[in-house]
């Protein structure tokens, strides 16, 4: 039967489909799995604006708030939060593609299919619950949680494994373990890149104790 058919139409808008995948991943996995958008496409209509969130809300949150050490309350000069929002925000974006880039080259291995558009495709999606829950940085004492709520991100790249990139069940753990491996390590090259940055400076910090 034509799968085209008995596929639920794909969604549209970037809240309803945020909000589907972070919901109800199962259904709305299969819908993504039946689309063709192009990385390009996906990449302007719905990864700058989700992936923008975390940076934008570091960058209020330290001149609100500041970064509490000790005894002290620390806020970057606007000049060093700015660049290092922007920092984060482009270093993120070529993140989100070194990922996907592995998650092709690792479908095959597992079974899976060797396609960029569509690894690309689980990669941005998965990355959803994290993106949204960067809204946490807004309170950098809160930010940890917003960590934590981003590793469901991990159970939406599992669950979408299979029907996205086409990895047996039984493989999609040791997929997803492998991929989830990869990302930690552009994270970390991410952050380190954002915090030299932010070291070398744009204007010294203000200090309240």
């Amino acid at each position: 039967m034509d799968e085209k058919i008995t596929t639920p139409p794909a969604r549209s808008g970037l809240i309803e489909r945020a909000k589907a995948i972070v919901m109800q991943p199962k259904l709305e996995w299969p819908r993504i799995a039946a689309e063709t958008t192009e990385p390009a496409k996906l990449l302007t209509t719905y990864v700058i604006p989700l992936a923008a969130i975390g940076p934008v809300a570091a960058l209020i949150g330290s001149q609100l708030f500041g970064y509490n050490v000790i005894f002290a309350t620390i806020r970057p000069s606007i000049g060093t939060a700015i660049a290092t929002a922007l920092t984060s925000f482009v270093m993120s974006l070529v993140g989100l593609f070194v990922v996907a880039f592995v998650a092709n080259f690792l479908s095959p291995k597992f079974g899976g299919r060797d396609s960029f558009p569509a690894a690309f495709r689980l990669v941005a999606y998965s990355m959803t619950a994290a993106w949204i829950a960067a809204i946490f940085n807004l309170v950098p004492s809160l930010a940890i949680i917003g960590s934590l709520l981003g590793l469901y991100s991990i159970y939406l790249l599992y669950v979408g494994a299979r029907p996205v990139m086409g990895v047996p069940q039984d493989k999609a753990a040791g997929y997803t373990a492998v991929t989830v491996i990869a990302a930690i390590v552009v994270m970390l090259v991410v952050a380190a890149v954002a915090g030299a940055l932010a070291g070398a400076g744009m204007g010294g910090p203000t200090i309240t104790l």
